[in-house]
C-alpha cells in the first residue's frame, strides 16, 4: 500500500476518494442514529418506560462521540507520521467492521444485558473509526488543492455527510414502507448495517488507488516530521485546539438538534408517524447538501473565518424560534423549521474542515484538525439529544432554542479570538 512519489493524484481520484469515504462513514454513523430512535429502545432496552428507553438508547449513541477523539489521536499520530493514505484505509475498515457487526447482534430478549454491552462496544468502534476518517479525508482533498480553491476542494468530504444521511434515511424509509412493523423490528433494521459492507469494499478499493498528498510528501522530504504529534499539539498549538474546538461546537449542536432530537420529538410528543418524520428529515437534508457547495464558493471569495462568523450569528438568532415553529401544530412550519436549520448547517459545515485544517502546519495537521473536530463533537453532540429532550420535557421547547443560542455565542467568541494565521500547505 505504498505510494509512488512520482505519481500525481488526478482530480477525479482525489475528490471522489475523499467523498466516498466520508459518505460511507456517515452512512454508517447515521443508520445508528436512526436505529437509536426507532429500534434500539425496544430491542435493547425493553425494561424501561418509553422515555427512559429512548434516553438509554441515546446514551449508547453518545459513546461514539466520546471515542472519536481517541480515534483522532491514534490515527492522527500515524497519519502525521507515516502518511494520510494508509491511515485512511485503516480508519475506514475500523468503522466498517464495527457497523456490520451491529447488524448481527442479538437483542436483550436473547442474551440479556450482554446485548446492550455489545452494542456499546460496536458503537465505540464506530467512533474510533470516524475519529480517524474525517481528518484524513479533508486533508486528502485540501492538501491536493490550489490555494484559491481550498474551501471548494475541502467541501467534497463534507458533502459525504448529507449524502450518507440521505442514504441512511432513505434506506430506513424504504424498509418501513416495504415490510410490516413486526418484520422490521425482527430483522429489517439489520439490513442497512450488513449492507454497508458493500460500500466499505468500494471505499477500500478507491482509497488504495490514491497516492500520498503533495503537502505530506514535501514535509517528509524536508524531514520536518515531529516525534509525537499529539504532544506537539498540546505544547505549541493549545490555543488552536481549544478555540477551534469551541468554534466548531455549534455546527454539531445544530445538526443533531435538527436530526436526532427532532426525529425523536415529532414521533413521540407531536404524534407524527415514523414515515412522515423520516420524509421531513430527508427533504431537509437536500437543503443541507445544496448549501455546502454554496458556502464553499463564498468561503473562497471572502474567507473561511468570515462566513463562519456570519453563519454563527444567524444560528444564534434561529435558536429563539424553536417553540414558535415546533409547537405550531403545522406540518408546513415544522418542515420549514428543519429545512432552515439544515440550510444553516450547510453554511457552517461546508468551510469548517478547511478552516480547522488551516489552523495547523502539515506535521501535526491530521492530529490537530481531527482532534478539534471530534472534541467539538463531544461538547456539541454527544449528549445534545438527551439534554434537548430533558430541557423540552422539563422546561419547554424554548429552552432547547436557548441551548442552541448560548452555544452559538460561545462559538462566535471563539471565532473572534482565534488566530487568523493560515499555515503553509
Amino acid at each position: 500500500m505504498k505510494s509512488n512519489p512520482n505519481q500525481k493524484n488526478s482530480l477525479k481520484h482525489v475528490l471522489f476518494g475523499s467523498l466516498i469515504g466520508t459518505t460511507i462513514e456517515f452512512f454508517d454513523f447515521y443508520i445508528y442514529a436512526n436505529a437509536a430512535v426507532l429500534v434500539f429502545p425496544q430491542l435493547f432496552f425493553p425494561g424501561s418506560d418509553a422515555t427512559m428507553a429512548t434516553l438509554e438508547s441515546l446514551a449508547t449513541f453518545s459513546i461514539a462521540f466520546l471515542s472519536r477523539p481517541l480515534g483522532s489521536a491514534f490515527f492522527g499520530h500515524y497519519g502525521d507520521k507515516i502518511g494520510r493514505k494508509f491511515t485512511l484505509v485503516a480508519a475506514l475498515l475500523t468503522m466498517g467492521i464495527s457497523t456490520v457487526t451491529i447488524g448481527f447482534l442479538p437483542g436483550y430478549a436473547s442474551i440479556g444485558v450482554a446485548a446492550p454491552l455489545l452494542l456499546m462496544l460496536c458503537r465505540f468502534g464506530q467512533g474510533v473509526g470516524l475519529g480517524g476518517e474525517w481528518g484524513g479525508a479533508v486533508l486528502l482533498a485540501i492538501e491536493n488543492a490550489p490555494p484559491h480553491k481550498r474551501a471548494w476542494y475541502g467541501m467534497f468530504p463534507q458533502l459525504g455527510a448529507p449524502i450518507g444521511l440521505l442514504l441512511s434515511g432513505g434506506t430506513f424509509l424504504l424498509l418501513t414502507d416495504s415490510m410490516s412493523n413486526e418484520d422490521f423490528m425482527n430483522y429489517g433494521w439489520r439490513i442497512p448495517f450488513i449492507a454497508s459492507s458493500l460500500l466499505v469494499i468500494v471505499g477500500f478499493y478507491i482509497r488504495t488507488k490514491i497516492s500520498e498528498t503533495p503537502s505530506f510528501e514535501n514535509s517528509k522530504n524536508a524531514h520536518e516530521e515531529v516525534k509525537v504529534p499529539f504532544l506537539t499539539l498540546i505544547k505549541s498549538y493549545k490555543n488552536q485546539l481549544i478555540f477551534g474546538t469551541l468554534a466548531a461546537v455549534t455546527t454539531f449542536l445544530v445538526f443533531y438538534l435538527m436530526t436526532v432530537f427532532t426525529l425523536s420529538w415529532v414521533t413521540s410528543d407531536l404524534g407524527y408517524v415514523k414515515r412522515d418524520a423520516l420524509l421531513i428529515q430527508l427533504f431537509s437534508v437536500l437543503f443541507f447538501a445544496i448549501f455546502i457547495p454554496i458556502s464553499a464558493l463564498v468561503a473562497d471569495k471572502i474567507g473561511r473565518r468570515k462566513i463562519l462568523i456570519f453563519t454563527t450569528i444567524t444560528i444564534a438568532i434561529f435558536g429563539f424560534f424553536f417553540s414558535l415553529f415546533l409547537n405550531s401544530g403545522s406540518p408546513f412550519l415544522v418542515t420549514a423549521f428543519v429545512c432552515i436549520g439544515m440550510s444553516l448547517m450547510g453554511f457552517t459545515y461546508g468551510p469548517l474542515g478547511t478552516f480547522l485544517s488551516e489552523l495547523f502546519p502539515t506535521t501535526v495537521r491530521y492530529s490537530g484538525a481531527s482532534l478539534t473536530f471530534n472534541l467539538a463533537g463531544i461538547l456539541g453532540a454527544a449528549f445534545a439529544p438527551m439534554i434537548a429532550i430533558w430541557l423540552a420535557s422539563t422546561y419547554g421547547l424554548n429552552y432547547v432554542g436557548f441551548y442552541l443560542t448560548i452555544a452559538a455565542f460561545v462559538s462566535l467568541v471563539s471565532f473572534l479570538v482565534i488566530s487568523k494565521k493560515v499555515h503553509q500547505f
